[in-house]
């Protein structure tokens, strides 16, 4: 059997009449930047994500450049975050001229360790800016008091996590400003590149929506230093279409994932089920000890795996002036040595996850 570890053209297949019409309207319609389909996904995410405001961005990277730039981060600011997630977490702090300040992981949830960020809390800290990995949010009963004891904004690095909740509260929703990613790869995914910012406060929703348009509230008027962040109506529309799925769609990868669960927990390290938090599973990463070696035998019986992520971000040479070391961060390296993901998508059959299952145990099991 060859199992795709994401196939789109699956989920496409099954809602395929209602996004050919939903593009088809946007191409009638002449208005492919701006518009009512980008207006109404502003609206339905943010009541989907329980926050007052949606601002559609064209990309989660720049949702995070924006909401540090209306956060006031600038040059000489530091910002603490995670060292294990994708490089575009701290890759706009240091844009800004701002200083990334990494907080090990907890090592049951690879989100960042609260009980390690008030240490490293200094003057110069500006944000706190917790990754939702994988689709488990990060400890934000823990991170909120830190930040309000020192006066610190949180932007939540939502972009692997929309849907996902602690105590029924959903991630984007609980600090200043949550970042979402529609990476094709994403539960929610777009057919291209996209994003949204959400947040409660009028003001950063204002100030968001002016940079993500040139500064520009008024055509050729303009206000502030911004960029091109706006989103292509088509991707809205599309992901209008598909966020009427969302829920389904986390339903079965979070069954696919309780499969493996299941199946695995004895073999390997399985993923944490945390009471109170639902977990979306953006990915399924399992920590074994041999894992390159699991991965050759898995390819050879035709089922691919994914390392999210193999070098944790304090070791990536874009951030050596920094002046991070191997060693700094144990649990972080520890994991990046260890984790690999399953395929988990929804359309994800049960011969073929009962597949992948079985190929893994036997990897354990027949003496290899």
């Amino acid at each position: 059997m060859k199992i795709p570890f994401l196939d789109l053209t699956r989920q496409y297949a099954a809602i395929k009449r209602e996004i050919d019409k939903s593009i088809a309207q946007v191409v009638k319609s002449g208005i492919y930047i701006g518009g009512d389909e980008v207006s109404k996904l502003e609206q339905e995410i943010a009541l989907y994500s329980g926050a007052r405001y949606g601002i559609s961005i064209s990309s989660g990277t720049d949702a995070l450049l924006a909401s540090l730039m209306v956060t006031g981060v600038e040059r000489g600011d530091e910002v603490i975050t995670s060292p294990f997630t994708f490089i575009s977490t701290a890759e706009v702090i240091l844009f800004l001229g701002a200083k990334p300040v990494f907080v090990d992981i907890d090592k049951t949830t690879y989100n960042i360790n609260p009980g390690l960020i008030e240490s490293k809390i200094s003057e110069r800290t500006k944000c706190i800016m917790p990754v939702h990995l994988f689709g488990l949010m990060a400890d934000m009963e823990r991170i909120i008091p830190i930040a309000e004891k020192y006066n610190l904004s949180i932007i939540e690095d939502a972009a692997q996590a929309i849907g996902s909740s602690i105590n029924n509260r959903r991630a984007g929703s609980l600090g200043d400003v949550g970042c979402f990613s529609f990476f094709p790869s994403k539960n929610l995914g777009a057919f291209g590149d996209g994003g949204m910012v959400v947040t409660n406060d009028d003001g950063i929703a204002q100030r968001i929506a002016l940079i993500k348009n040139h500064g520009s509230e008024k055509r050729y008027h303009h206000s502030a230093l911004g960029f091109n962040g706006r989103l292509d109506a088509i991707q809205a529309a599309i992901l209008r279409v598909k966020l009427r799925h969302l829920e389904h769609w986390a339903q079965k990868r979070r069954e696919n994932a309780f499969y493996y669960n299941e199946e695995l927990r004895d073999i390997v390290k399985v993923p944490v089920l945390k009471d109170g938090y639902y977990h979306v599973f953006n990915q399924y990463s399992i920590l074994t000890e041999r894992r390159d070696e699991l991965v050759n035998y898995l390819l050879s019986r035709g089922v691919p795996t994914a390392i999210y992520y193999p070098i944790p971000l304090h070791l990536q040479k874009v951030f050596k002036p920094l002046g991070y070391k191997e060693g700094d961060f144990p649990v972080a390296e520890e994991v990046s040595r260890k984790i690999l993901s399953l395929p988990v998508f929804p359309e994800l059959t049960e011969d073929e996850r009962e597949y992948i299952a079985h190929a893994v145990i036997s990897f354990y099991t027949e003496g290899n």
